[in-house]
């Protein structure tokens, strides 16, 4: 462990089981704070960083992108911050939700597929081929 002045790079790496170039990535982006310097030249970053960095980790889980965290963890530093979590993870939820409509979609799609034994996507010998743009392209193939 290194001296009272914080923890070094790899040690705070280690800790958050994270890389040391997701670290210097962080930094990049604004997430993390410029750490300060040891009198050796080596980043050395508060003792907090770790818990930050699952705090990263466990939003990004939840779905939101680095610029959202980002935002997030802006308003969170705020003199006075905003209840700004609650809407996002509410529109979060609103997203979610329709991506899962979206797949439970494709995934029957994908079952109609199968049972109807489709074997190509331009010249699919199936009877009654459930792939929708079929049709449409060979509609477009007529017509040229």
């Amino acid at each position: 462990m290194s001296g009272g002045g914080g923890l070094r790079t790899g040690e705070v790496a280690e800790r958050a089981g994270v890389n040391i170039q997701t670290l210097r990535y962080y930094e990049r982006r604004g997430l993390l704070s410029e750490p300060t310097r040891s009198n050796g030249g080596h980043r050395l970053y508060p003792p907090d960083t770790v818990a930050l960095l699952g705090v990263i980790k466990a939003a990004q889980r939840l779905g939101f992108t680095l610029d959202e965290v980002a935002d997030l963890l802006d308003a969170g530093r705020r003199r006075h911050p905003s209840p700004d979590l609650r809407q996002r993870a509410i529109a979060k939820i609103s997203e979610i939700e329709a991506r899962i409509a979206d797949l439970e979609a494709i995934r029957s799609a994908l079952y109609q597929v199968v049972e109807a034994r489709c074997d190509s996507l331009t010249h699919c010998t199936c009877a009654d081929c459930p792939v929708p743009f079929l049709t449409i392209a060979s509609s477009e193939e007529e017509s040229a």
